[in-house]
Parts: C-alpha cells; sequence; structure tokens
C-alpha cells in the first residue's frame, strides 16, 4: 500500500478540483511525491472515465485496490456519496451534466482541465493553519483507511482552516490585552514566535504621533524589540549532534544569536520602504519592493533570506503608517505561503490599532498624573517647630486622579495650619474640584480665620461649585509656643496621635457634614500637642477597603503605629519618613479601593525658654521701650552680636505699627534655628516696600528692613496684621 503524506496546503482559491489534485501530486510539491506511474500533473480519472472526484481533487490518497482500464490508466474506486455529495446531493467542485441528460459514457478517461493561471504547480495556497508544521504530518482521525477517497482532505482542510482561525485568535487576544506600548509590542512577539516565525522585528515612527497630530520633519523609524526563537548556541550544540544546517541562511541571527538589524531608518521619500508603507499591505521580502525596501529598512549589511521566507507588513493605525513588522523563517522550516500574508495583515492591524490606543491612554496619563501633581504640594515646608512628612497613592494605575489632598501652610507666629481632604470621586473632575477647594483653603489660611470659620466657607464654596460636589475635610492649627492644636472636621476620618512613649489614640474630634451639603455648622476643638508627638492625618482609601469598614480599619491604624513605636524604643520617636512608609505596608492585596492621602506632623514645639512676647502701648515711647526689651532678650540669649541689627529693625517696625494702631502692639522674639521678630497690630493695611525720594522724610524703614534681614513679611488677620523678619544667628549659635 502506498502511502502519501497530507499536504500542508489547501485549494487555490478560483482553481478546479482537477487543478489542485494535480498540484498537490506534483513532484516537488511541499510535502507530496509524485504518485508512481503517472506522470507529473496528470491527475488520475474518476469513475466511468470522468475527471478527478472532489475528494481526489484534495489531496487525498487513492484507495490501495485501485485498477487500471484498458488504456493503461489508473481507475478510482466510485466515491461514497456521503463523502463525495453536499447537502443537496451534487458533487462538490464537480461539473453538473444539463437536466435531461444520460449517464456519461465510461469508455474512457477525461483530460484533466488545465491549471488555473497563475498556480504553480506544487505551491497551492489554501485556507490553511500558519504554514511551519513539520512536512508530512498525517492526522489519525484525518479519514485514512476508512475506504472513503477524498474524506481525509476534507477533514484535513478544515482542520488547517481551524488551527489558522485559532491561531489568529489566540495572538489577537494576547495583543488586545496590552494596556501600554511596551505590552502590545511583546504580546505580537511572544504570539508569533516560534508559532508563526522564527524571529521577529518590530520598528515604530519616533516619536509616534498621538491622536490626530500631523507629524513634522522626516518620517523616523526606530526598532522597539527583536525576538527570536532561539539563540545561535543551541543551534550549533544541534549542528554538532549531526543536524544539517545552513548557518548563512539563519535569519538575521548574528553570532550572540542577535539580531543585528539597523536601530533607526529615516524613510526616505519615494523610496522603496515608503512605498511599502503606503500600500498597507504586507508583502513577501521575494517581492520586488520589499527586496529593495528591506535593506533599507534593516540595514544595507543584512542579508534577508532568499525566497518567501520573510514577510514585510506594514503598521496602519487609524490614520497613518505608524511603523513596520518584519517576520523570518529560517530554511529549515517551509517557506510562509500566500495565506500567511492575510495573518501577517491581521496580526499587523491589531498591533497598530492597539499602539493607537496604547499612545492615546499614555497622553491621558501623562494629563492625569500632571494634573495630580499639580494640584499636590511640590514640597512641603519646614515650619518652626514642626517636622513634616506626606505620602499620596492612586487608586489604580488606571486611575492615576483623585480627589485627595494634603497639605501644611504656615501661619503667622510660626504656626502651621495641616490640612487633609477627600473629594468623592477618581476623575478629571474631581481632581478639578480638588484644586479648587485646596486653593480656597490656602487662601482662607492666609487671612489667619478659625478652623470652623475655614471649613464654613469651603462649605459655601463647594456649593457654588455645584449641589453635587461633596468632599469631606480636616482642618489643624498647630502652635509650637504653647504646644496646642485646633482641629475642625468636616466628615473625615480621626486623626491618630503617637505619643512618646509609645501610645497611639485616636484623637476625639466632633465628625461634622461632608464639605458641600450646606447649612451645617462645624465644631472645632483644641488639645494638647506634646513635644515628640506625631500627628498622623489620612484620607478613607488607608482605612476603608472593600474588605473591612472605616473603623476596623482605623483600629489597625492605631496598633500599627503603636507597634512601630515599639519597635524603634520608647524614648524616641520612629523616623518621620520610616512611618510613613511603614503605615502604608498595612495595605494588603485587596486593599487599594481609594487613593490615599497621608500627612504626618512631628511636634517639636518651642520650648518657653526661646520665647519672648511684650504688649506696647501705641504712645511715641513704643519704639525706644522695643529697643530695650529687645536688648535685654539678646543678652539673656547671649546673642549680643545681633543688638545693633536687630534694635535697628525693630524700631523701624514698631515706629509703622504706632503710626496706625488704635489698640496696644505686640511685639514677640523666638530664637530657633533663626532669630525671628513679629511686630502685630490692628490696622489691615499691609506696608508696601517703596522708593523714597532724596526729599521724603520717611520711606525708609522697610527698604532698611530688606537689606538686613534674611527674610521678611507681613500677613493680614482677622484682626488686623502681622509683620516679621529673621536673622541668622551666629556661628555655632544655632541651638542656644
Amino acid at each position: 500500500m502506498t502511502e502519501y503524506p497530507t499536504s500542508h496546503e489547501g485549494p487555490q482559491p478560483g482553481a478546479g478540483a482537477a487543478a489542485s489534485a494535480a498540484a498537490n501530486h506534483a513532484p516537488g510539491g511541499f510535502g507530496l511525491p509524485a504518485q508512481p506511474g503517472r506522470p507529473a500533473g496528470v491527475p488520475a480519472a474518476g469513475p466511468s472515465g470522468h475527471g478527478t472526484s472532489a475528494g481526489a481533487g484534495l489531496g487525498q490518497r487513492p484507495s490501495a485496490t485501485a485498477a487500471t482500464d484498458s488504456e493503461g490508466h489508473d481507475k478510482a474506486p466510485a466515491p461514497s456519496r456521503q463523502a463525495t455529495r453536499g447537502g443537496d446531493g451534487s458533487i462538490p467542485g464537480a461539473r453538473r451534466a444539463p437536466a435531461g441528460a444520460g449517464a456519461a459514457s465510461p469508455a474512457g478517461p477525461v483530460p484533466a482541465p488545465a491549471p488555473t493561471p497563475g498556480t504553480a504547480a506544487g505551491t497551492v495556497s489554501g485556507a490553511a493553519a500558519p504554514s511551519g508544521a513539520a512536512p508530512g504530518a498525517t492526522d489519525a482521525g484525518s479519514g485514512e483507511g476508512s475506504g472513503i477517497p477524498g474524506a481525509g482532505d476534507a477533514s484535513s482542510a478544515a482542520r488547517r482552516e481551524g488551527d489558522r482561525l485559532r491561531f489568529v485568535g489566540a495572538a489577537t487576544r494576547r495583543i488586545a490585552r496590552g494596556i501600554d506600548l511596551d505590552e502590545i509590542v511583546l504580546g505580537l512577539c511572544r504570539a508569533t514566535v516560534p508559532t508563526f516565525s522564527d524571529a521577529i522585528l518590530v520598528y515604530l515612527r519616533d516619536p509616534l504621533p498621538v491622536g490626530d497630530e500631523r507629524p513634522v520633519g522626516p518620517v523616523v523609524l526606530r526598532l522597539r524589540r527583536t525576538d527570536r526563537l532561539r539563540p545561535i548556541e543551541d543551534l550549533t550544540e544541534a549542528a554538532a549532534a549531526g543536524a544539517e544546517i545552513d548557518f548563512s541562511q539563519l535569519p538575521l541571527l548574528g553570532p550572540q544569536g542577535d539580531l543585528p538589524a539597523a536601530e533607526l531608518c529615516e524613510i526616505r521619500a519615494g523610496g522603496a520602504l515608503a512605498e511599502v508603507l503606503r500600500g498597507v499591505r504586507p508583502v513577501f521580502g521575494s517581492a520586488p519592493t520589499a527586496r529593495a525596501a528591506l535593506p533599507e529598512l534593516l540595514g544595507s549589511e543584512v542579508t534577508v533570506p532568499r525566497g518567501q521566507r520573510a514577510v514585510l507588513a506594514p503598521l496602519r493605525g487609524r490614520r497613518r503608517v505608524i511603523g513596520a513588522a518584519v517576520f523570518l523563517r529560517r530554511p529549515d522550516r517551509p517557506a510562509f505561503e500566500q495565506n500567511d500574508l492575510l495573518v501577517a495583515a491581521q496580526l499587523a492591524t491589531h498591533t497598530a490599532l492597539g499602539i493607537d490606543k496604547a499612545v492615546l491612554y499614555g497622553r491621558e496619563a501623562y494629563i492625569a498624573d500632571e494634573l495630580q501633581r499639580t494640584m499636590l504640594p511640590h514640597s512641603l515646608p519646614q515650619p518652626t517647630g514642626v517636622r513634616l512628612a506626606s505620602r499620596y497613592l492612586p487608586a489604580a494605575e488606571t486611575a492615576r486622579v483623585g480627589g485627595d489632598w494634603y497639605d501644611a501652610i504656615p501661619l503667622p507666629g510660626s504656626r502651621v495650619a495641616l490640612v487633609v481632604g477627600d473629594v468623592m470621586g477618581h476623575s478629571m473632575t474631581s481632581a478639578a474640584i480638588m484644586g479648587q477647594l485646596r486653593t480656597t483653603a490656602q487662601t482662607l489660611a492666609q487671612l489667619d480665620l478659625p478652623p470652623a470659620e475655614v471649613l464654613h466657607h469651603l462649605d459655601e464654596q463647594a456649593q457654588r461649585l455645584g449641589s453635587d460636589r461633596m468632599a469631606t475635610c480636616l482642618y489643624a492649627v498647630y502652635d509650637p509656643v504653647s504646644h496646642r492644636i485646633t482641629i475642625a472636621n468636616a466628615g473625615h476620618p480621626p486623626p491618630v496621635l503617637l505619643h512618646l512613649g509609645g501610645r497611639a489614640e485616636v484623637l476625639r474630634v466632633p465628625p461634622g457634614a461632608p464639605i458641600g451639603v450646606g447649612g451645617v455648622d462645624f465644631e472645632a476643638v483644641e488639645l494638647d500637642a506634646p513635644a515628640g508627638a506625631t500627628l498622623l492625618l489620612y484620607t478613607d482609601g488607608l482605612v476603608e477597603s472593600r474588605l473591612r469598614d472605616v473603623w476596623t480599619g482605623i483600629e489597625q491604624l492605631r496598633e500599627r503605629l503603636a507597634t512601630t513605636a515599639q519597635l524603634t524604643g520608647l524614648d524616641h520617636p520612629p523616623p518621620l519618613e520610616a512611618l510613613c512608609d511603614d503605615v502604608l505596608d498595612m495595605l494588603g492585596p485587596g486593599d487599594r479601593d481609594d487613593d490615599i492621602a497621608l500627612l504626618a506632623a512631628r511636634f517639636d514645639g518651642i520650648a518657653p525658654s526661646d520665647v519672648a512676647y511684650w504688649f506696647l502701648e501705641p504712645e511715641e515711647t513704643a519704639p525706644g521701650r522695643a529697643r530695650r526689651l529687645a536688648r535685654r532678650a539678646l543678652a539673656r540669649w547671649g546673642l549680643e552680636e545681633l543688638s545693633d541689627s536687630l534694635e535697628l529693625l525693630v524700631s523701624e517696625v514698631v515706629t509703622n505699627a504706632v503710626r496706625y494702631a488704635e489698640r496696644p502692639v505686640t511685639l514677640r522674639l523666638l530664637r530657633t534655628d533663626v532669630l525671628r521678630c513679629e511686630v502685630g497690630d490692628d490696622s489691615p493695611q499691609l506696608p508696601r516696600q517703596r522708593r523714597a525720594r532724596d526729599t521724603d522724610e520717611g520711606g525708609r524703614g522697610l527698604f532698611l528692613v530688606n537689606r538686613m534681614a534674611r527674610r521678611w513679611g507681613a500677613t493680614r488677620l482677622s484682626s488686623g496684621k502681622v509683620v516679621w523678619f529673621e536673622l541668622p544667628l551666629p556661628t555655632g549659635r544655632a541651638d542656644g
């Protein structure tokens, strides 16, 4: 019994059954030797002298009991009705007899029809799976030995078609899973190597156009990623084991197993590469245009495999070509077929559209990141008597913007306002509302309004922004001189205070209603803020998730802070930055349902011995008395070197305050890392520096302050204003 391997190629579209049979049985055909005793290209005669049946035309081997007629031609047995007839009883691919015509005469065979023009013998391309399986492989379920001619080839062709569709479906799904550029390109490479090709090179435009942008300048392609079947060391071992491998024909493999292609390629207008990319459709490397385009893309020193072992597929997005992919096969593997161009086109289309979407997503993510970054403080201030640290985490990579924010605002008198808030939602709108509320809070803080009044004005602002604009907020003011903190809450989770001895407590703060509800009052409480204690302000994303309620999360946070303090020692507080990281480590895999804002404040305070405070009546003698009091304070602190500068500046600032004040003027000196002087009065008018003319008797006081002080400023308060300046301490005296 003569064996005929099953062909890996399907019938050529438009070709008759006889042409397919002739191609499949031609010598030199892919995996199919010529049938003994018959000239190449001559089909077997059907029963009663007719041409080849549909089953034989698909390349199915003839029955082992085939006989010959009187003229020496092989005779095939009559095909089965079930295997050769369609649903209507007709024979697929066979010509129908005219109505009323009798049976054909069995005397002699009918010559086979000529092959379709353009179809080469032995190269029949049909809807088969991506070529690359071992030639001559047979299928146990193909119908061989069943006695039904043609059934095996029909099932084999259907199987190959199914394999092809399954491959394209699996590859496109893998490509579509990518959400960014690298994932999509990696998905293309991993899906095609080694199933479809032995090597792949992906070139993309540099830079990639975004949306409707029109690129300016020459079009440049950059090698984005390469992949290949295996390094050359494995092939060397295979050759040593006796395998015959022509290393000169291996596709683009360098001495180290790499793909030595050009990194950059500038597309020349009117060149072969530009023509292929404009054509959009994939082409074989043996095509005339591709033979000139591939060296232009890969480099002139690169040798492209001969024959149909390279496919150049343009990557076209929604509006323009954004790159190209090159698929390569080794000479020990079957060459690409015509239908492989359809596979390459599908892969290129899905990849290009995915890259288009990834670029758009990347731009949106960049805008979101920039928006969120500008809405939050670039850096925290370092006011006197308190140290600060912060963290922000988005809800997820796909939701990079949110409504959580934090802030630290220096206030007059070395105080600092600590703010944390949360606007509902994770969208650009939430981030925009958050930015407006944060700006409003900063403006209100500079007016030195009480915390409850700040929340009241924020509530009014949220109602002006819209009826559905709601947020929670906690506003606290810390005074390092009095070691007290005043807190007002608007529906926000309560803060946690970690004491120096390791005890952590949840502060009892009136919860209040969220901002935006309207018509509610906010209540503030004043609490002790001992030196060495750490206050933790946070948003609900840290303590609440689908796995736990908010109060369970708050209790876990309190326990985590207490445990961290015990590990670092009870006589000194844990490092602030490490404490923030440790708090975030309490989050589990399913605990990231919301974005997180975290603000930690370590209270150092200012010792009473480093503060001097006086009231001065608004009289003409007030500047002289201020100079004497300042001189005595400097003598007590051992800072006599600053007496001349301090007395001159205090005299100028107090003189301006007495001129407009109606109530007593306050004078305060604070010794920290600098010497700070603050003069307050009840006049809301802020002083402005101006250049005095030669004939003016005044107007030079602030000019002197600006020239001699390290920093100075004026802040309007609800009860007036404060003018302050700072002088650097002498070297080695910063700590008193």
